[in-house]
């Protein structure tokens, strides 16, 4: 019911053409493997038979000719049999009806569209006419292809999705196994006081690698709808911890504002995250010897103290060297001696655990 709501707010409230990821991912979702209308594209593909299905909005009834009503409660296999006509069949907002079947569009001419083949055409131009959703398939080419407001989209077959998937996953998993390796060098670095932003970066820079490759496999996780749900619960254990670690480093070693410099990072290309030069533009650092104090977000984040206690510590010491070289007497106002105590234990067994 969620979905259908917000498939009906998406397609139903056309403003421009301007389409956001997570707009384009709400579409995606109502086409998934296992959805009715998923099982009424792949039937008429299968059937040797071409099609136009349109989502209606407000913008649509000025540009329908002919046709008839069917007005009737939606099944795949009722969309199937409509197919046999060469028109339009127009599906009603919430996807619950089919409300009219061969149909003929007469969006705009004037609109440019790249597309050979009339009925092709005819979607591009809809879809970007009324600004919504239009479903074109090819029986000459044995393809669907999406089109919503002016992006044109190709479904891609199951198998080659899941091909695509596991390729991913594969980079993905060596990915994560250097992200790793980086953390751990890292750790060793700042809990012995031998600050390296050289090292910072080179974590930091798989982090964001890491965080593309899963942006990426979003897109395809959607499409494969319900027959993927064991693939992203393999992402999601593969990207476990990664994104908070990542942000941790950027926290203690930034230069400038945190959010700034995530937003920042987030934006660069995958060319782009592997110069160093932009990782240091973004934490604002002048080079890779610049001498950089730590305070200490991450490490402190690894042991018992609650996030509260890890700020006011941090506050106070504003320096890790200052909290991991203390002893036990330490006169730390914000914290007390027997949670001071363990967390000095905590600390040595970080040390002797990497």
């Amino acid at each position: 019911m969620e979905i259908k709501k917000d498939i009906q707010k998406t397609i139903s409230s056309p403003i421009n053409n301007t389409i956001t990821e997570e707009e384009f991912n709400t579409v995606l979702r109502i086409i998934a493997p296992g959805t009715g209308l998923r099982k009424a594209l792949d039937g008429i593909l299968s059937s040797g038979r071409g099609a136009i299905i349109v989502i209606e909005n407000e913008f649509l009834p000025p540009i329908l000719d002919g046709g008839f009503k069917v007005n009737c409660k939606f099944s795949y296999q009722k969309l199937i049999e409509l197919s046999k006509m060469d028109g339009a069949m127009i599906l009603s907002k919430d996807l619950k009806r089919i409300n009219q079947a061969n149909v003929l569009l007469t969006p705009d001419s004037k609109i440019p569209t790249f597309e050979t083949g009339t009925r092709h055409k005819a979607a591009e131009r809809t879809a970007t006419h009324i600004s919504g959703l239009v479903i074109a398939i090819s029986e000459r080419k044995k393809e669907i292809v999406l089109f919503y407001k002016n992006k044109r989209y190709k479904i891609r077959d199951t198998s080659e999705i899941f091909r695509r998937v596991n390729e991913s996953l594969q980079v993905l998993e060596k990915q994560k196994d250097l992200f790793e390796m980086y953390l751990e060098t890292l750790d060793k670095l700042e809990l012995r006081n031998y600050i390296n932003l050289g090292q910072a970066i080179k974590t930091i820079q798989r982090g964001k690698v890491l965080k593309k490759i899963s942006e990426e496999l979003q897109r395809y996780l959607i499409e494969l709808g319900n027959e993927g749900t064991l693939l992203k619960t393999r992402l999601k254990e593969l990207l476990l911890g990664v994104d908070k670690e990542t942000n941790l480093i950027i926290k203690d070693y930034t230069n400038t504002n945190l959010n700034r410099a995530i937003l920042t990072l987030n934006k660069l290309s995958y060319e782009e995250l592997l110069d160093k030069e932009n990782i240091l533009q973004a934490l604002n650092h002048a080079n890779l010897r610049e001498i950089v104090v730590v305070s200490g977000w991450r490490i402190l984040s690894k042991t018992s103290l609650s996030e509260p206690e890890v700020e006011n510590l941090v506050r106070e010491a504003k320096v890790l060297e200052k909290i991991t070289s203390a002893n036990i007497d330490s006169d730390f106002t914000s914290i007390s001696k027997d949670r001071f105590s363990l967390l000095k234990v905590e600390l040595e067994r970080l040390k002797i655990g990497i």
